[in-house]
């Protein structure tokens, strides 16, 4: 019950996905209904059964500030997925999280996504090493990389078999496997739906496997 009051503790209020269920919702559960959602939960990662409606995600565009509004390349999709959905990613990402950070799979170079780091951190050793070149009278080479549409293109086989190349077994590398798996969205524009695509590649980016809290 722990992870569960804790990750509702930690959701910050979205807009719902298409189940129309809100985190606002889900805080005001009684002990008895939250009791009923964590068997839920529970029976989902026990016998690997991934609802179907998870899979799902309504995206919104929004047109980027100054932007050709006839240009579909100018708006950013907002996806809107289940908050059942996310509340329960967020807990089994806790688990993933302490168990890379345990077994020392991350690098410690590594900021993005990790708990207490940040991007300042980079920048600050980045200053560090340009100081000690100056000292020593050396050069110092920094090599920058901006991955266009990077969640887009992420390999989701390279992501599994890297977890078992880290040793995860079991309910949670199948718990990823399936979040992976037959990912469908549909475009939402005022009241109007377009018709259901497939996502055949890359990881939704409206989710919490992706960030540290």
């Amino acid at each position: 019950m722990f992870e569960l009051e804790s990750a509702l503790s930690r959701a910050h209020d979205t807009s719902p996905g298409p189940d129309g269920i809100t985190y606002n919702m889900l805080r005001h559960l009684n002990t008895t209904s939250l009791s009923h959602l964590l068997f839920l939960f529970n029976r989902i990662w026990i016998e690997q059964k991934y609802p179907s409606q998870w899979h799902e995600a309504t995206v919104i565009p929004i047109l980027k500030p100054g932007k050709d509004p006839s240009n579909p390349l100018h708006y950013r999709p907002i996806a809107l997925t289940s908050c059942l959905c996310k509340t329960f990613e967020r807990m089994v990402n806790a688990r993933l999280v302490f168990e890379l950070e345990k077994q020392g799979c991350i690098s410690p170079l590594q900021s993005g996504f990790r708990r207490g780091r940040s991007t300042f951190d980079n920048l600050v050793l980045l200053e560090t090493q340009i100081r000690n070149a100056f000292v020593r009278r050396n050069h110092l080479v920094s090599i920058f990389f901006d991955i266009e549409k990077a969640y887009d293109r992420t390999w989701r086989y390279g992501i599994l078999l890297t977890l078992f190349n880290f040793g995860f077994r079991g309910n949670l590398p199948i718990f990823l496997k399936n979040f992976l798996s037959y990912r469908t969205f549909r475009v939402r524009i005022g009241n109007f739906y377009s018709n259901h695509f497939i996502q055949t590649e890359g990881v939704p980016q409206c989710h919490t496997f992706y960030h540290s809290s």
